[in-house]
């Protein structure tokens, strides 16, 4: 048995690690909501540490953005709430990987989290996510309550990421859920097309 030591020092950080990587990738689940009229425009990670990053071209971001102050200009004129949702790497586990694999990008208390300059006054309501879900603190569920909203528009980024886990997150829990396929963005645009058709699948409306 004097292996057994040796090998719980290496296994445990392992699944550790492994743990972290599905806390960050895994749909929370929640209560069926009931019939609610309001729709909400829902905005993802539009932080200048992703924006400003050089992985989206410029001229799919000048697209995007247009896009996306169009439907914060909509929203505005039609009284639905605008909902901004900033990632914070914040468990341990969680910003270790970031560090890691993610170049620190996002890790909390790190530079660059804040909504970035273009979209940093359009949003009623800012919340914090620590995982792709947003709906993973609750935070997200409760504030939707108080606005009496049924429906989601979303927009941001990435597309296959925290985009997609939390429109999955959103649908299992009864809301009905719009991408706005031209205000959303993606670091890898063919994984994102079967993205957004796996989501099409799951009663997701592509606008």
């Amino acid at each position: 048995m004097s292996w057994l030591l040796p090998a719980l020092m290496v296994l445990a950080p392992a699944l550790w690690f492994a743990n972290g990587i599905r806390k960050i990738g895994k749909i929370s689940s929640g209560d069926p909501i009931g019939p609610r009229p309001g729709t909400a425009l829902l905005m993802i990670d539009l932080q200048t540490v992703f924006w400003a990053s050089g992985i989206f071209g410029e001229s799919v971001k000048t697209k995007a953005k247009a896009t996306i102050l169009s439907e914060a200009e909509a929203a505005k004129t039609n009284r639905i709430p605008i909902i901004a949702v900033r990632q914070e790497w914040s468990i341990p586990s969680t910003q270790a990987i970031a560090r890691l694999l993610m170049k620190g990008q996002a890790v909390a208390g790190t530079p660059g989290t804040e909504i970035a300059s273009p979209f940093s006054d359009l949003a009623d309501h800012v919340l914090v996510k620590r995982v792709q879900d947003a709906f993973e603190t609750g935070e997200l569920d409760k504030l939707l309550v108080g606005l009496d909203v049924g429906k989601l528009r979303i927009v941001g980024l990435d597309t296959n990421y925290c985009v997609a886990k939390t429109a999955l997150a959103a649908r299992q829990r009864g809301f009905e859920v719009e991408i706005v396929t031209r205000g959303v963005l993606s670091a890898d645009t063919t994984a994102a097309e079967k993205t957004l058709n796996m989501l099409r699948t799951r009663l997701v409306t592509l606008d």
